[in-house]
């Protein structure tokens, strides 16, 4: 199957009083479509920063980044973003939020209610249309927010640590829950790029995790996760493999 996504040698350094400072360094990978993948790796290897880079919020310092076979400049609009803020906006209610982008990109008012109202019941907020930030848990805002990004049905859903602000009970329930939302066959959005902390998490959630190191980053393995589904993680071999994902990032 041809590559969705392809990165090619991209580099990403900011200017700092003494030069240039590296963040990641010559990272080539590519994604296919229907695919789940992590991007894992100590704290400051340049994750996040990547995940911006892909959607085009940031421009590459060097390399070459295709969408579809063609070289992309600017914000890809085509790819949606859940971030680990939640990012919403105080003055507007739950569906409001959730159809910020779609109005942004030109949808008739009654088919973006009608989606918001679609991808809300999808993710577990059916009822809470007119409720406002204030009112929701941490959970039910980070749902809010993967509501946004679902709703402009994106090709690539970039998703940068989406539980790492919830309480342990909240972001296993919702690691459930988005990979239910992948598998959903009512929603077009099958490829998930996600930047997690927790080599757990990635186990359990991903395709392939994508392993980082150093500072600046550099890409040391792509390793595909070749567990059963549903992925127990007090089953040995769920265990093995995170100690083996350890291993590369030490």
């Amino acid at each position: 199957m041809a590559a969705i996504l392809e990165l090619t040698n991209v580099s990403k350094s900011f200017p700092y009083a003494k030069g240039t400072l590296p963040v990641f360094e010559d990272v080539s990978f590519s994604v296919e479509e229907g695919q789940f993948v992590s991007l894992v790796g100590p704290s400051g290897c340049g994750k996040t920063t990547l995940l911006r880079v892909i959607h085009g919020l940031a421009e590459p310092t060097s390399g070459v980044i295709e969408y579809r076979g063609s070289e992309m400049r600017g914000v890809n609009t085509d790819f949606s973003m859940v971030f680990q803020s939640f990012a919403l906006l105080p003055w507007l209610t739950v569906a409001e939020n959730v159809e910020l982008g779609m109005e942004a990109r030109g949808i008739a008012s009654k088919a973006r209610r009608d989606k918001a109202h679609f991808y809300l019941d999808k993710v577990g907020l059916d009822g809470f249309e007119e409720a406002y930030p204030r009112e929701l848990s941490g959970g039910m805002k980070q749902r809010v927010g993967m509501a946004r990004a679902l709703a402009v049905e994106p090709a690539i859903l970039l998703m940068d640590e989406p539980f790492s602000s919830l309480d342990a009970l909240t972001a296993a329930s919702l690691r459930e829950e988005v990979i239910d939302l992948w598998k959903d066959r009512e929603i077009p959005v099958n490829t998930i790029i996600m930047v997690t902390h927790i080599i757990e998490e990635a186990v359990e959630m991903t395709d392939r995790i994508l392993i980082f190191n150093g500072r600046p980053g550099r890409l040391v393995e792509d390793r595909a996760v070749a567990l059963p589904r549903p992925r127990n993680r007090r089953q040995g071999d769920f265990a093995a493999f995170v100690d083996l994902v350890f291993e590369k990032i030490a």
